[in-house]
């Protein structure tokens, strides 16, 4: 009787032991299946001239994650980049973005929140914050300005201001046109006649002339008259 006791008290040991370790073995798988936050990464990139902060999630269990993306400013929260994002992780990988049109050198903050069956198994910024690059996505789009100013001068090109300048080219041409006929019709035509009647004598000092030749002739006739009537009286 005391050899079965011992062998069974032996056999009990065992299968504790070997649960106990099963338990353990569980409880690792457990963990290792859980989600972490070094599962999570983040990078900045460029669609075009648009900027973007994309976050990635390779939890293999699938946690569902909520990331918010801050920019920083002296260690502190500038503002909320767009709104928090969901995003359920996998072994290869899921990526979420935020559109951002960042500056070279900044700093952003990202924020992951894990929670299953209300248990919260993340809730921290991954680690080391976001630097953006050296050089921004709009410098990329540098062409775009070297079109429109050649559309321009293709535009000034376009409006005929010669046209108009024409048009007083042909007034000054009709101004020129009437401008003989008042030097046609001038007052010196008339100052001519003047000079005309001048050297004919048919001004009006000419009568002014003969008045004074018929009051002389007058005076030369009475004369003679009264003399010729002195001379018959003396010879009587």
């Amino acid at each position: 009787m005391s050899l079965s006791r011992r062998t069974a008290a032996r056999s009990v040991r065992m299968l504790g032991v070997t649960a106990a370790s099963a338990a353990l073995a569980l409880s690792a798988a457990g963990t290792a299946l859980a989600c972490d936050i070094s599962e999570f990464s983040a990078s900045a990139a460029c669609d075009g001239a648009k900027g973007l902060i994309t976050v990635t999630d390779k939890d293999p269990s699938g946690v569902p994650a909520e990331v918010t993306v801050f920019l920083e400013n002296n260690g502190g929260d500038l503002r909320q980049v767009g709104a928090a994002q969901p995003v359920e992780g996998s072994k290869k990988g899921v990526t979420i973005s935020f559109a951002e049109d960042w500056e070279p050198g900044a700093i952003y903050r990202i924020h992951v929140k894990a929670v299953k069956n209300e248990k919260v198994l993340v809730d921290l910024d991954i680690p080391g914050n976001l630097t953006t690059p050296s050089k921004s996505c709009k410098a990329d789009d540098t062409s775009t300005p070297s079109t429109t100013p050649s559309s321009t001068p293709s535009d000034s090109t376009t409006t005929p201001p010669p046209a108009e300048t024409a048009t007083p080219s042909a007034s000054d041409s009709a101004s020129d046109s009437a401008a003989p006929a008042p030097s046609a019709s001038n007052a010196p035509s008339a100052a001519v006649q003047e000079s005309n009647l001048a050297e004919t004598g048919a001004g009006s000092n000419t009568g002014l002339i003969v008045g004074i030749a018929a009051v002389l002739v007058a005076v030369g006739g009475g004369a003679v008259f009264f003399g010729m009537r002195r001379r018959g009286s003396s010879q009587r």
